[in-house]
């Protein structure tokens, strides 16, 4: 009988108030830590996204260089390098230049539009 009754004492003890509110804030406690934990979660998995999608460009990137790299190894590929850098032609070529007309038409901006703009200039 008396085992029993330690088996009872321990559960009062257990089931008081004081004890029981201790229990609910240490399962609030843990549960604040979960929901910041998953919004933590959710910022990683964006950033991964990120990384993810700066390396697909690094990888594009790499190739267009390696592409470029290879076509400057070739002669044809160094001449076409130059002449679209310095501008060069070869001898017996023209080089045709396009010059902008310095005397450009100033055109005056529409006026404002809507009725109530068209109510304001109708009295002028």
């Amino acid at each position: 009988m008396r085992n029993f009754q330690k088996k009872r004492g321990f559960r009062n003890i257990m089931h008081s108030k004081p004890v029981l509110a201790i229990l609910g804030v240490l399962v609030l406690f843990f549960a604040w830590g979960v929901i910041g934990f998953m919004g933590k979660m959710e910022i990683t998995r964006q950033n991964r996204k990120v990384a993810e999608n700066k390396i697909a460009e690094l990888e594009e990137r790499k190739e267009k260089l390696s592409s470029e790299i290879a076509k400057l190894k070739t002669e044809s590929g160094v001449e076409e390098s130059i002449r679209e850098k310095f501008g060069l032609a070869k001898e017996g070529e023209g080089l045709i230049v396009v010059v902008e007309d310095q005397r450009k038409k100033e055109t005056k901006p529409p006026g404002p539009s809507g009725f109530w703009s068209w109510l304001f200039f109708w009295k002028k």
